[in-house]
């Protein structure tokens, strides 16, 4: 049978899936369902006798802040609580920059340079998160792409532009199992972020580890060179050697002299409930302090009874750690599916088709295909029932220079429907490259 003819018989079936976005299906989401019964009937007061249903605690209980502290490896007086959404934090952190700077004395805010005639610029590892790119052109900052390869960003790339130009302000960072491409910043490049010469002094590092804790690699294939598949060992002692690690930000810009330079994030979207988690920003103790003085004109305190609800669900980190677990044990099926899909249809990676990774965590994988094939892999997927993030979508202002990169989202379908979906890709790939 021909390409054309498989995959005119694939659209035929009239396929419906969404793979657009890296959205836990039901099946993680329900392992969170005994939160809906907490707190329970009366059980609303914090450890300090503090009435969760009523107004104030502006960033958050003390014991949310201890529970959640690990995920930035910082003080809990350093941890601010907030509402549901990180990328919310991550907004409101850039529009108070934008509006009244970043707390650095003798800096202005980072508006102030349109009535300069020029605008601020952010520096942005590719392929990465387009939601990032979008608060940026949000607010007219301009993208700089940065290249990124197994270690994290082309920090040669970076400390030039940032020393060089005093208009660059931030950086945007996934380090832990990144959007799309799985990788984690090596020890180098967390060291050479903290320590690097910037122009600017209000220069900010954007961390958002979003997957910090979202392990995925107990048990999970990985493609060889050959094309083989390899199952990693199950023991607990596999395990712990497989897991990445990610050095701490927050220690290593404080050895600098550069403790705020770093703007950390995080949230339980992936572990709860997306649209009922929590969000968890760290900061040096200054930049904390000055954030809410901010915050005091914009809230009297985010929703204390979801905090103590994910207190009494998880009971400490180790419950966290616990949990996530679970969640490994649902996800890890479908990325094995799509790694075992592509191997068999495409090849080995690095092949006639592309290339992709075999990630250990996250919630993604990154295809690069041949050059100008991926937006059109992407409608092929989309004429036969399959929706994919946009092809562009994870370079600044949705233009991928090479066409070719295109992110693989395989958390939210069921197994069955996932295989469906990959066969659809796989056919579209090979069409596209026809």
């Amino acid at each position: 049978m021909s390409l054309q003819q498989q995959y005119e018989q694939i659209c035929s079936r009239g396929l419906s899936l969404d793979m657009s976005r890296g959205k836990p299906g039901a099946d993680v989401i329900s392992l969170a369902n005994g939160m809906l019964a907490l707190p329970a009937e009366g059980d609303f007061k914090a450890a300090n006798g503090f009435d969760c249903r009523n107004y104030g605690i502006l960033d958050g209980l003390p014991e949310a802040k201890e529970l959640f502290a690990p995920l930035h490896g910082i003080n809990p007086d350093n941890i601010i609580i907030g509402g549901n959404s990180s990328l919310q934090m991550m907004y409101d952190t850039v529009a108070r920059a934008m509006l009244v700077g970043v707390g650095e004395e003798g800096c202005c805010p980072w508006g102030a340079l349109f009535g300069q005639g020029t605008a601020p610029r952010f520096l942005c590892p590719v392929p990465g998160y387009d939601r990032h790119f979008a608060i940026c052109e949000a607010f007219g900052i301009e993208m700089l792409s940065i290249p990124t390869d197994e270690n994290g960003p082309n920090m040669d790339a970076v400390e030039k532009a940032a020393a060089d130009d005093e208009n660059i302000k931030g950086i945007w960072c996934v380090p832990m199992y990144a959007n799309p491409t799985g990788i984690t910043y090596s020890d180098e490049v967390v060291r050479r972020l903290a320590n690097m010469k910037t122009a600017a002094k209000d220069f900010r590092i954007f961390w958002d580890n979003a997957y910090g804790i979202h392990h995925l690699n107990s048990g999970r294939p990985t493609a060889e060179a050959s094309g083989a598949l390899r199952v990693v060992g199950q023991s607990p002692t596999s395990l712990a050697a497989e897991q990445d690690k990610l050095t701490n930000i927050f220690a290593e810009c404080e050895i600098a002299g550069n403790p705020e330079r770093v703007y950390g994030f995080a949230s339980t979207s992936k572990m709860t409930f997306p649209g009922a988690g929590l969000a968890i920003m760290g900061a040096s103790a200054k930049n904390a302090a000055f954030i809410r003085e901010q915050m005091a004109f914009q809230t009297i305190g985010s929703d204390k009874l979801n905090q103590l609800r994910h207190l009494r669900f998880f009971g400490s980190f180790e419950g966290i750690v616990a949990h996530m677990a679970k969640i490994e044990e649902v996800l890890r099926p479908k990325f094995n599916a799509v790694i075992e899909i592509l191997v068999r249809e495409l090849g080995a990676s690095g092949g006639e088709y592309g290339a992709w990774h075999s990630p250990k965590g996250g919630y993604f994988i990154s295809f690069t295909g041949n050059a100008n094939t991926a937006k059109r892999t992407v409608q092929l997927c989309k004429d036969a029932g399959v929706i994919l993030t946009n092809a562009g979508a994870t370079f600044p202002y949705g233009k991928d220079p090479d066409d070719a990169n295109i992110r693989i989202a395989p958390t939210f379908p069921s197994l069955n429907e996932l295989r469906e979906a990959m066969e659809v890709f796989c056919v579209s790939v090979k069409l596209a490259n026809v």
